[in-house]
């Protein structure tokens, strides 16, 4: 089945359901177990303020070594967390840069993936802010920073905004 027949949703929960997310939460921790499932470590680190001048909030840099996750470092801990969860999100669909000529994409013999988050109106883009969204939703009550449960119509709300419909009672 087409990404387009298969539900915004239901592409994420299959994502979901191939990841154990850490309870309690630890944003350090999931990282870890990615890492672990591609053989290759995650490094965070704050986005360089000339690149968060340009409006890009997030970026994913994936090399056949390593994956580097930037974040806006001038912004709350909770919406720090939520970029790195965006930029995971492209790592775990697999998510891949704009295609470029040969020589662009290679740099020293390693293969680049180059994703830098400023809008959500690409399916990539998407899909990577509902897993993002998805895995806060589903660990919510086991961070230690937690409030209340978010309303069981977040997800809905969350399809609608970003212009899907829910059929089949969202199944």
């Amino acid at each position: 089945m087409s990404h387009r027949r298969v539900s915004l949703r239901k592409r994420c929960e299959n994502i979901l359901g191939h990841l154990e997310l850490p309870h309690p939460f630890s944003l350090d921790e999931l990282c870890g177990r990615i890492a672990e499932q591609r053989g290759r470590p995650i490094r965070l680190h704050p986005l360089p303020k000339e690149a968060a001048e340009t409006g890009v909030c997030g970026l994913w840099v994936g090399t056949v070594s390593v994956d580097y996750v930037f974040y806006e470092a001038q912004t709350t801990p909770l919406h720090r967390e939520h970029i790195v969860l965006h930029e995971l999100g492209h790592i775990l669909f697999g998510h891949h840069s704009v295609e470029a000529d040969d020589d662009a994409d290679v740099h020293d013999g390693h293969t680049l993936t180059v994703l830098g988050r400023t809008n959500y109106t690409t399916r990539q883009e998407q899909e990577a802010e509902m897993l993002a969204s998805m895995i806060r939703i589903r660990t919510a009550n086991t961070a230690p920073h937690a409030a209340a449960t978010p309303p069981r119509d977040t997800l809905a709300r969350l399809e609608s905004a970003m212009g899907y419909e829910r059929r089949n009672g969202g199944r």
